[in-house]
């Protein structure tokens, strides 16, 4: 393992750059383009392929039990086998199930490669919470995992103006190019990450953690935070849209555009490390919350108000992803031990918000109308600061000493 961390130490960029350009390129094209491209592109999928709403829904909700299956996999696997292998196997996935979306001559081939694509957000981001333990000092660590999942904002910005422009078949080639980018960062990430486990150091952690850690009075507050991000997030990603599409119709453009406007303001999630370090992981849980709270509500309360559309999406970009840090960043502090295996527990919940979201909005949302859905979802958001972090963990600097010291001679054998 040192000749390989070596190996990687090599002239050029320095290896915290390195690993942020891996982190960041990885969460973008699983995220940014396996997993949230299906929104964005599904006019042209459902006319091509004729999908019902129903049949719609049901693939989407597909793609989301895939992501949930590759936590649990990375959940049990992290400790064994390090995060190279499984971040590898994200974006082999994402490539193999975008290339088969691309080529797709079916409708049971297009969801059978969208859901292949969705296994990939699920097997990259957790592993990153080990790599940056691993490779990156510890005065660093917390500010570069908040940045990493800024990688989604600018895919999105990428995929944004290409849907203007892939009308008819031509969006095929859009998703094409989405997988040769895949393949290019699987390999700088193989090039990158370290391989092999994380090396033992007690009985205890050779064994691995038991049902109790993952069950203390300090992982409820984050589980729940979570649980409601993911909710919140896919209702959005799912209905925002189509919401935008069918109220503001006289505008094809209306979709491309308030697309590329969220992944835009998104970018601004490559300060979310020094934000949430400046305002302590309480004040940003406030914060963050209420801006989706208000993105959410603005497309309740007026879809067919062009400036409300934006405003949304400005609000909610630069929110969502900076959640995002929020979330690993909070998650390292509660399970500095097992970083990965803490943070797939996180995501977990994350994902079981993903599923029922949707699910139970849509619902609600047939009886009620959307709008009355997105309003009872910012009420949602508005709520979850009540779940608040613990007063220990109110600012990012105040990680567990302890775990610092028992990584920091790790840290110099790989740097």
């Amino acid at each position: 393992m040192r000749g390989t961390a070596t190996r990687r130490n090599t002239p050029g960029l320095p290896l915290t750059w390195k690993v942020g350009l891996a982190g960041v390129t990885a969460q973008g094209v699983t995220f940014g383009f396996a997993r949230y491209g299906y929104g964005l592109f599904l006019p042209e999928m459902r006319r091509d392929f004729s999908l019902s709403v129903s049949l719609i829904g049901l693939i989407g909700s597909a793609t989301y039990v895939s992501y949930m299956v590759s936590l649990l996999l990375v959940g049990a696997l992290s400790r064994r086998c390090g995060p190279r292998p499984l971040v590898i196997a994200g974006g082999v996935s994402a490539a193999a199930g975008m290339f088969l979306v691309a080529f797709a001559g079916n409708t049971g081939a297009l969801a059978a490669g969208l859901i292949l694509a969705g296994l990939s957000p699920g097997f990259v981001w957790a592993p990153y919470s080990d790599a940056v333990a691993r490779m990156v000092p510890a005065g660093r660590r917390e500010r570069l995992m908040a940045l990493i999942p800024s990688g989604t904002a600018f895919a999105v910005v990428v995929a944004g103006p290409l849907a203007i422009f892939a009308t008819g078949r031509t969006w095929q080639y859009a998703w094409s190019a989405f997988a040769v980018a895949a393949l290019a960062v699987t390999l700088l990430n193989a090039w990158v990450l370290p391989g092999g486990p994380v090396t033992p150091r007690t009985r205890r952690q050779e064994e691995g953690p038991g049902w109790r850690w993952f069950a203390r009075t300090a992982t409820v507050p984050l589980y729940v935070t979570a649980g409601s991000y993911g909710l919140i997030g896919a209702v959005y990603w799912t209905f925002a849209a189509d919401t935008v599409a069918r109220n503001l119709s006289a505008d094809h453009l209306a979709v491309p555009l308030f697309w590329t406007l969220m992944g835009l303001a998104g970018t601004a999630g490559v300060a979310a490390g020094a934000f949430i370090d400046r305002l302590g992981l309480r004040r940003a849980q406030i914060c963050l919350f209420l801006a989706l709270a208000l993105a959410i509500a603005l497309l309740g309360l007026a879809p067919d108000s062009l400036p409300a559309v934006a405003l949304s999406a400005v609000f909610y970009g630069p929110a969502f992803m900076a959640t995002s840090g929020l979330l690993a960043v909070w998650s390292y502090q509660v399970f500095p031990e097992h970083p990965a295996t803490g943070f797939s527990a996180t995501v977990f919940f994350l994902g079981l918000g993903t599923i029922i979201g949707p699910a139970a909005l849509g619902a609600f949302a047939d009886r009620n109308g959307l709008g009355a859905a997105f309003l009872l979802t910012a009420a949602i958001s508005l709520l979850t600061p009540m779940a608040r972090p613990a007063p220990r963990q109110g600012r990012s600097t105040a990680s567990s000493s302890t775990a610092s010291s028992l990584r920091n001679s790790e840290t110099r054998e790989r740097i």
